[in-house]
């Protein structure tokens, strides 16, 4: 097995870096020069660079060394926008530290991973096998032209990774006390109800669409969907929205619709839960005559990386340098993990969330450091258990 070489006299700043990427204002989808940066400096750092733009939004795939294992990491540079720029302490793209901590729009999500780990492979002149980035534009957005058609591309041309880290700030307390090694998928369904318009003292003239709706959503909510999965929490339907704009008070309304939110665990796939959300609705439609249109739109499904060496790797890294044990947890949000599972095992490992998109969103300077330490940890471990 080929020596890994860390000279660590040549590894770059991570906090320097983390303040350069802030200070380009990339909110979705304008890039601002964010990827420009990243590239600029992996470049610097021997990475072949492919700039791939779907749309508006600007990605990312680079990779130094041909052989494998092909460790990646994935992040995103774009970053929500600022909100209430009057509750700022300081300008958001400005990146200022004061008092060891670094405040900034992108500081934990996620500028200050993608430093760290640029800084971590900085410390690597060469490994036993290939290190890549996969950096995208739209994580933050409708990620319609980002990770997901960056990851198609990959597979087209037949580019192999083999595990990968995505760098968002899963810590929740501490640094390195949650990883995530999972996420329940997202769906989203607008139901549509279409009746007939009329005169409420003449109900028998019209077909009032709203009872009709009303009866959907209570049985789809009234559903238990499951009592939780190994790791996962049990999926939840939340009713988000319930619209009739009627504005008359003596009008049957023509139409009424509502909306609903799915977050599932792996005992369902967004493809079975539309099913069920259809059969309903169309029963109901046949029962009282009414046109009953369910819109799905499916964001993600349900992923789990099973524990095992990859995922001991990144445990052991965090145990060792920061002390800690890493809750392999699959709480939360979705992410692009969702996307690039469909290439190999994935783990988020990143700073800690607890400011993410908020106002004064900010990271304690020492964090960075000691994520990038952990990151050159783990990198080091890796190639020694998979090259």
């Amino acid at each position: 097995m080929a020596n890994i070489q860390n000279p660590y006299e040549n590894s770059l700043d991570p906090v320097e870096l983390t303040q350069a990427l802030i200070n380009h204002a990339s909110v979705t989808p304008v890039d601002a020069g964010a990827m420009d940066r990243v590239q600029r400096t992996l470049e610097g750092l021997g990475f072949g660079c492919e700039r791939l733009k779907f749309g508006e939004i600007e990605n990312l795939y680079a990779r130094r060394g041909t052989a494998a294992p092909n460790l990646c990491f994935a992040g995103h540079t774009d970053v929500v926008p600022e909100g209430a720029a009057e509750g700022w302490r300081s300008d958001p793209f400005a990146a200022t530290i004061v008092d060891g901590v670094l405040t900034g729009r992108g500081a934990v999500d996620m500028k200050g991973g993608i430093a760290a780990w640029i800084a971590a492979v900085s410390r690597f002149k060469t490994v036993p096998g290939s290190l890549s980035f996969l950096i995208t534009g739209d994580e933050e957005g409708e990620a319609i032209d980002g990770t997901k058609k960056v990851v198609d591309h990959l597979q087209q041309t037949g580019e192999v990774i083999d595990h990968c880290i995505v760098g968002e700030p899963t810590s929740s307390a501490v640094l390195g006390d949650m990883i995530k090694v999972g996420r329940r998928g997202s769906i989203n369904v607008t139901i549509t109800v279409t009746g007939k318009q009329g005169h409420v003292a003449y109900p028998q003239r019209a077909l009032n669409p709203v009872p009709v709706l009303v009866a959907i959503m209570a049985e789809l909510d009234a559903r238990v969907l499951d009592e939780g999965y190994e790791r996962f929490l049990p999926s939840n339907l939340e009713i988000t929205t319930f619209d009739v704009a009627n504005k008359t008070t003596n009008l049957i309304p023509q139409s009424a619709s509502g909306r609903i939110n799915i977050r599932f665990n792996p005992a369902h796939t967004g493809a079975s839960l539309q099913a069920w959300i259809e059969g309903v609705c169309a029963r109901h439609a046949e029962r009282t005559g009414a046109k009953v249109e369910a819109k799905t739109a499916i964001s993600g499904e349900a992923f789990l990386t099973e524990a095992g060496p990859f995922v001991d790797v990144i445990q052991d890294a965090i145990r060792d340098v920061l002390k800690v044990e890493a809750d392999p947890s699959t709480t939360g949000g979705t992410s692009d993990a969702r996307f690039i599972r469909a290439l190999c095992p994935v783990v988020e490992f990143g700073l800690v969330g607890q400011t993410m998109h908020q106002v004064n969103e900010s990271t304690p300077v020492q964090d960075l450091h000691d994520l990038t330490d952990a990151y050159a940890a783990l990198i080091e471990r890796y190639f020694k258990v998979f090259a």
